[in-house]
């Protein structure tokens, strides 16, 4: 039977139950076992999708196209498994799913109620994971914190798994905060017994405690905790903030978390094997050089916005055995300033996917900053676009040329609206999502950086290059090295006689590995290591 991994947070929310649920995802994966791991977010959107990155973070798109929190990425990231679409579940989407069956009068004019209904459904999902996976474990990370009320029905629903699956099947993971007190210099224990005695009071035993703390947390400390806590003193988990989440597994593993899951669950596991990711962890902790990257964008505000790019950025520094310094460089604030004095001591420049007109023109000058430099530079989605739309301006000599969806009226679309997204009014859910087939050029750096003739990219877009200005691009120094297999959507372009210029209209970041960096991303570090050096 499949096992189930509960992980709740307490006290104050960021505390990293994604990073926790993910670390223990890859205890388990490295001792042999299958690993799922389930999001429930306690919203009412139905996914994150119309969220503005200011206030969730980016958006994760999963293979299968669902957009999920980016709390997926972690997961996938940390267990190298790809996530489909029950791995995200929202308060929307069940009440959707309850709402429209009430109207098919599926409940037979009974009244529909949160207990058992809106549990019932919660449960429901939580066994998909178990059943389209075939995984030994489902760990399920219940978004928000203990007393959260949107949060009650999904703590309702985790604590009747107990009974429905049998306790020796289920497991309960509390994460909670001790917070340093200054002006005694200690780490209190209050807020977590008040955070644990909430959760038992909602009929939550917890089975384990991680504890975070900005400080060490002393062997009397955890003996407390474990007392006041009521569970094992084994149980009783220290962490410390690190200084890289992938340090957190071998926390955890040190701590002997995998161990007493193990244990406590009755797992057939053989011992765990770790040793590449502790070969990562040293790589990230001691790097030989270093490399100096500019990413400039329009939600540089909140650096979650683009988790995924800057996650893949280290991976690929890493894999060079360097440190990534990253400058986050606002590109509404860069159209007033001179770009080469704020972008010439980089060695690379990204340019990340996103939506809206704000902050373009400082995205093109980048791109043409770039092209005329020869500085590394590596466009995503949105990246791609506006090096298209610089080399355009460059080509037809008319600034302007631009994009649909930023100029509506311009004279020159060469971005232009999908024809299969014309007409379409619902926001959610309705772009080109998820992975599709790219057919990779003989000769070029992207079928170079692959070695592969065909790959499947995660995609979130509406607008794509106009065609019908293709042969104008490619005459001015674009090369298109990736095409979709009919060869009508360009999927990748690079330019000519520059050492290192690709844009890719998918996200490759979201198909980085820790230990695999993504191709793109890691000959594109490659490139700005030798520019440096160069420079």
């Amino acid at each position: 039977m499949t096992r189930y991994i509960f992980c709740t947070g307490g006290v104050v929310s960021s505390l990293g139950k994604g990073v926790t649920a993910a670390s223990v995802g890859r205890i388990l994966k490295a001792r042999g076992l299958s690993v799922v791991i389930q999001k429930l977010d306690p919203y009412i959107n139905v996914d994150p999708g119309t969220m503005s990155p200011y206030q969730h973070g980016e958006v994760y798109v999963l293979e299968d196209g669902t957009e999920t929190d980016l709390d997926l990425g972690h997961y996938e990231r940390f267990t190298d498994v790809n996530l489909f679409r029950h791995a995200n579940v929202t308060t929307g989407q069940i009440y959707a799913e309850i709402i429209a069956r009430e109207r098919r009068g599926d409940f037979l004019g009974g009244t529909v109620q949160v207990i058992p209904h809106v549990t019932d459904e919660i449960k429901r999902r939580i066994r998909l994971m178990a059943e389209e996976s075939g995984a030994d474990v489902v760990i399920v990370e219940i978004g928000g914190t203990v007393g959260d009320i949107e949060s009650l029905p999904f703590l309702e629903a985790i604590r009747q798994m107990r009974k429905d699956v049998g306790p020796d099947n289920v497991c309960y993971i509390h994460l909670t905060l001790l917070p340093y007190i200054g002006a005694t210099g200690e780490l209190k224990t209050k807020p977590t017994q008040h955070s644990v005695r909430e959760l038992r009071g909602i009929g939550i035993h917890p089975d384990v405690l991680a504890c975070r703390a900005d400080y060490p947390i002393t062997p009397d400390l955890l003996d407390k905790i474990a007392l006041f806590g009521d569970v094992d003193r084994e149980a009783v988990i220290p962490l410390e903030t690190a200084d890289t989440i992938y340090k957190v597994p071998l926390m955890l593993e040190e701590a002997g978390l995998g161990n007493y899951l193990v244990r406590r669950l009755h797992l057939d596991a053989g011992p765990p094997d770790l040793d590449d990711w502790r070969d990562l962890v040293h790589r990230l902790r001691h790097p030989r050089g270093e490399v100096k990257i500019a990413l400039v964008g329009k939600y540089v505000g909140l650096h979650d916005a683009y988790l995924s790019v800057h996650e893949a950025l280290l991976h690929a520094a890493a894999y060079h055995d360097c440190k990534l310094v990253l400058d986050w460089v606002d590109s509404e604030k860069l159209e007033k300033k001179d770009v080469a004095a704020r972008l010439c001591q980089s060695d690379g420049i990204v340019v990340p996917g996103g939506f809206g007109e704000r902050g373009i023109e400082g995205m093109i000058a980048t791109a043409r900053y770039a092209r005329l430099n020869k500085v590394p530079y590596l466009g995503l989605c949105l990246g791609l676009q506006v090096m298209v739309i610089e080399l355009a301006r460059h080509a037809l000599s008319d600034e302007a040329a631009n994009s649909a969806e930023f100029a509506p009226g311009t004279a020159h679309p060469v971005v232009d609206l999908m024809l299969e997204q014309r007409g379409i009014k619902d926001m959610g859910g309705t772009m080109r999502l998820g992975a599709y087939p790219c057919v990779l050029q003989e000769g070029t750096k992207a079928r170079a950086a692959y070695g592969v003739e065909c790959v499947w990219e995660r995609h979130r877009h509406r607008y794509e290059i106009n065609n019908a200005y293709r042969e104008i691009l490619q005459e001015a120094g674009m090369v298109w090295s990736g095409l979709s297999p009919k060869g009508n959507l360009v999927e990748i372009g690079e330019i000519r006689d520059h050492p290192w210029m690709v844009g890719s209209q998918f996200h490759p970041e979201f198909k980085t590995r820790p230990n695999r960096p993504h191709p793109l991303f890691r000959e594109f570090i490659r490139a700005a290591i030798e520019h440096g050096a160069r420079r």
